[in-house]
């Protein structure tokens, strides 16, 4: 599956348009990351723990965002928004969206 935050691909033109995919990932930190990462606020420097939960939700939401397209025939996806938000009580859980385009090129 060929993705792309672009509108088109150089020299494939679009065949066929399949419509807009969605897909989405949350996942909560824990304790243990929340102690730590408000340790890092305090020295200050990179919270690589939230990177990693970061990374991981945003993969999982990549390929749910794969398996939409995949459903209604597309071997493409163009136009790939990524979005990152804070969700629950007291924004406690990571949220990742992705949209796009799913085509046939």
């Amino acid at each position: 599956m060929l993705i792309s935050t672009t509108p088109f691909i150089e020299g494939r033109p679009v065949q066929d348009y399949k419509g807009a995919v969605y897909s989405q990932a949350i996942l909560g930190a824990n304790v243990v990351l929340d102690l730590l990462a408000s340790i890092r606020d305090f020295i200050g420097g990179r919270s690589s723990s939230y990177e990693r939960v970061l990374e991981r939700a945003r993969d999982d939401a990549l390929k749910g965002l794969i398996k939409e397209a995949e459903k209604v025939g597309a071997n493409a996806i163009l136009a790939v928004d990524l979005d990152y938000n804070t969700v629950g009580p007291n924004g406690q859980m990571m949220m990742v969206s992705v949209s796009g385009t799913a085509v046939v090129l």
